[in-house]
């Protein structure tokens, strides 16, 4: 398995998470809310005459536990979803290979659960 997590802009998550399921036929994600800033260090605004600065931006985190075989397919959908052509920035994607995983309520593996 594989852990694959996007910072993406929030009007953008729900073009993600569409995009993968159907291009990669995965289902289930986890969204958070989160705020933050990468190289551009936040915007600047002008309202009514005044510059106020917005170190932190708006973003989600988006979590999906995929299998090792669709993880590069989910990470390039995510990729090509995610962007908007802000020139502010429109996130990151990464992975992590993840050991374990079972279901809360039954115990079961995630494996055991996609065959069933």
């Amino acid at each position: 398995m594989i852990k694959v997590e996007a910072v993406v802009l929030r009007e953008r998550v729900e073009t993600v998470i569409d995009a993968v399921e159907e291009e990669t036929g995965h289902v289930g994600v986890t969204v958070v809310e989160a705020i933050g800033h990468g190289r551009q260090r936040g915007i600047t605004h002008e309202y009514r005459g005044r510059v106020f600065e917005s170190r932190f931006l708006p973003k989600a985190l988006l979590a999906f536990l995929v299998r090792d075989e669709i993880a590069d397919d989910v990470v390039e959908t995510i990729v090509d979803a995610a962007r908007s052509g802000n020139p502010s920035g429109d996130g990151i994607v990464w992975t992590v290979p993840v050991g374990r995983v079972l279901h809360n309520r039954t115990g079961r593996t995630l494996e055991e659960v996609e065959v069933a």
